[in-house]
C-alpha cells in the first residue's frame, strides 16, 4: 500500500530519510517542471531545482502541514527560482551557449502548458520556452503554478500573498502575452 503523503511527511520529520527519499522521489518532476519554467536556462533550472530540494531537506522540520505537501514544495521551488533569478540580476551572469543548446535535447515530456514533446514537436515547445520567458515574471509566476503545478487560485493567491482576484487577473495577462509571444515566434 502506498503511503500518503501526509504520512511520508510524518516520518520525514520524525527522522526517517527513507521517507524524505520517497517525498522527494515522488515530487521531483514536478519540481524540476516548475524550475524549468521560470528559471531562464536549463543550467539554471537545474541549479534552482537542486537548491528547492536542498530547501525542503532543510525545512521538513518546520512543516506545519497546514497546507498540502505539494503546495508547499511548489512555494519553496518558486521561492528558489525568484532568489536565482534575483541573485542573477544583481550579479549580471551571461547566458551560457552551452544552456541554449542544450534546450533541444530533452526527452519526451508532457505538462499542461504543451502536448507530449516528440522530435517533431520540439520547435513547438522551443517556441513556447521562448514565449514564455518574455511573459513578465509576475504573470509568468502565477501562470506556472496554475498551468504546471495545478494548484488553485486560492492557492496561488496564498502563495503569492494577493488577492484571488489578483492572481486570476495575472493569469489572464500571462496567458495574453504567451498567445501574443506564440503568435509572433510562428508567423
Amino acid at each position: 500500500m502506498a503511503e500518503s503523503d501526509a504520512e511520508l511527511v510524518d516520518r520525514a520529520r520524525d527522522g526517517d530519510s527513507g521517507a524524505l527519499e520517497r517525498l522527494l522521489e515522488l515530487h521531483y518532476d514536478r519540481i524540476a517542471k516548475i524550475c524549468r519554467r521560470i528559471a531562464a536556462g536549463p543550467a539554471e533550472a537545474d541549479d534552482c531545482t537542486q537548491e528547492a530540494l536542498i530547501a525542503i531537506v532543510k525545512g521538513i522540520s518546520r512543516f506545519d502541514g497546514r497546507s498540502q505537501f505539494t503546495t508547499w514544495s511548489y512555494r519553496v521551488a518558486t521561492n528558489a527560482c525568484l532568489d536565482e533569478l534575483r541573485r542573477r540580476q544583481r550579479r549580471g551572469t551571461p547566458v551560457d551557449p552551452d544552456d541554449l543548446a542544450s534546450v533541444g535535447d530533452e526527452s519526451v515530456q508532457t505538462d499542461s502548458l504543451t502536448s507530449p514533446v516528440t522530435t517533431s514537436g520540439v520547435e513547438a515547445r522551443l517556441d513556447l520556452d521562448a514565449a514564455l520567458s518574455q511573459v513578465p515574471l509576475e504573470y509568468r509566476v502565477p501562470l506556472i503554478l496554475r498551468e504546471v503545478a495545478d494548484l488553485d487560485y486560492a492557492q496561488i493567491a496564498e502563495h503569492l500573498g494577493v488577492p484571488v482576484g489578483t492572481v486570476k487577473s495575472r493569469i489572464a495577462r500571462g496567458r495574453a502575452a504567451l498567445a501574443g509571444g506564440m503568435n509572433r515566434s510562428v508567423f
